[in-house]
């Protein structure tokens, strides 16, 4: 069986594909896939912007499609950036970017309030139009310097207590079984049994 990670992030394809390894599934990419339509992620939810990815995907190719949607939220921010966390710093910002404006935004606030946490959603659609999901989190708060050269996104500058380190000086196994995709993933794994009994 055939599913394409609807992503063109690098990062993501290698992390979901490692959680995937265990499963009958041959695992596809966007690039591997040639032209496909671009989304706008422009839903308010995590939840929005994974179905349309997903959907999306799984419409053009006629395969079903794996999207997730996730992102930082930062109490002190009121939960931004959210769903906005990849154009924080502006619609093409490198991870480098809008964690520097992260930083700035945090600067003059202390250590004790700097709570935060990775959110994820994913969604997993058949070209039948059936669909399921799942989601995860993962607690943390904001360190004020980025450390560590693993991962992508804010992970430099997200502090796990229970690890010690930030998610970027965390390595891919230890991440898979603490992060928010990976309990996201884990979730979906549980129903992913029915669901392609009932579409096939």
């Amino acid at each position: 069986m055939d599913l394409i990670l609807a992503t063109k992030n690098r990062g993501k394809v290698a992390e979901l594909g490692r959680l995937l390894k265990d499963m009958d599934i041959r695992v596809l990419s966007m690039d591997d896939m040639g032209d496909l339509p671009e989304v706008l992620e422009d839903a308010d939810t995590f939840l929005g912007n994974a179905m349309k990815k997903a959907r999306t995907v799984a419409e053009a190719t006629g395969i079903m499609a794996l999207a997730d949607d996730s992102g930082l939220e930062v109490d002190a921010l009121d939960g931004a950036p959210g769903v906005r966390s990849a154009r924080f710093a502006g619609a093409e910002a490198t991870d480098a970017e809008n964690n520097e404006k992260l930083l700035r935004k945090l600067a003059n606030i202390p250590e004790g309030k700097r709570s935060a946490r990775f959110r994820c959603v994913m969604v997993l659609y058949h070209p039948s139009g059936k669909w399921i999901s799942a989601e995860g989190s993962c607690e943390g708060t904001i360190a004020t310097v980025p450390s560590g050269s693993l991962g992508f996104g804010y992970d430099p500058v997200f502090y796990v207590p229970q690890s010690g380190k930030t998610m970027a000086q965390i390595e891919p196994d230890e991440k898979n079984r603490i992060s928010h995709r990976g309990i996201a993933l884990r979730e979906l794994k549980k129903k992913m049994p029915a669901f392609l009994r009932s579409v096939n």
